[in-house]
């Protein structure tokens, strides 16, 4: 990783990992891809690797993650899927050598189309988002239980019941504000 950036939080499902890529959404929101070579260090340690990334580029890619996070959101509340993050998600895909597209109905197709470089990273991040968004995956999506990240991510936990996007991040965080409220609650007597 470069030095003065944020770290990457990487996951095991690639788009909500990418939605991962602006975090504490609800607080003071830290965006882990603010350049367009950031964004090729991101593609490359998700196996995605491309030579080069423009400014433009990096803003479609913005585009689609803002798409894919409102999209998973909606699905995880079980909301209607918003319109226009359902075409941004489409338009990723198709700009691929092979891509699937999201339906209205929440379903996957595939359509071909041709594109390199970011584009077809990119196509490979929107159809991962489709399988997820449609439900042909197993797993659930569900929205992180940190009242500053709220981030949506993918649970294939067996029991389906995982409530932090991270453990390590917002799971230790929120079990330590709790610890933290107790102790105050419940102090211990110094006798």
């Amino acid at each position: 990783m470069r030095a003065g950036f944020p770290e990457f939080r990487l996951g095991s499902v690639l788009a909500t990992s990418f939605t991962a890529t602006l975090t504490e959404r609800r607080g003071d929101p830290v965006e882990r891809i603010p350049t367009p070579q950031r964004l090729v260090d991101w593609l490359a340690v998700n196996g995605l690797a491309v030579d080069s990334c423009t400014t433009a580029q990096l803003d479609l890619a913005r585009e689609l993650r803002e798409s894919i996070h409102a999209a998973a959101t909606a699905a995880a509340v079980q909301e209607a899927l918003p319109a226009s993050a359902v075409d941004v998600i489409n338009e990723r895909s198709v700009q691929g050598r092979a891509a699937a597209i999201l339906t209205a109905e929440g379903k996957r197709q595939w359509r071909l189309g041709s594109a390199s470089s970011v584009e077809d990273a990119l196509s490979v991040i929107a159809a991962d988002a489709i399988s997820i968004v449609s439900g042909e995956r197993d797993g659930r999506l569900a929205l992180c239980a940190s009242p500053t990240c709220q981030a949506a991510f993918f649970d294939t936990s067996q029991s389906r019941t995982r409530k932090w996007c991270e453990m390590n991040t917002c799971g230790n965080r929120q079990k330590k504000a709790r610890f933290n409220a107790n102790q105050r609650r419940n102090p211990r007597s110094a006798e």
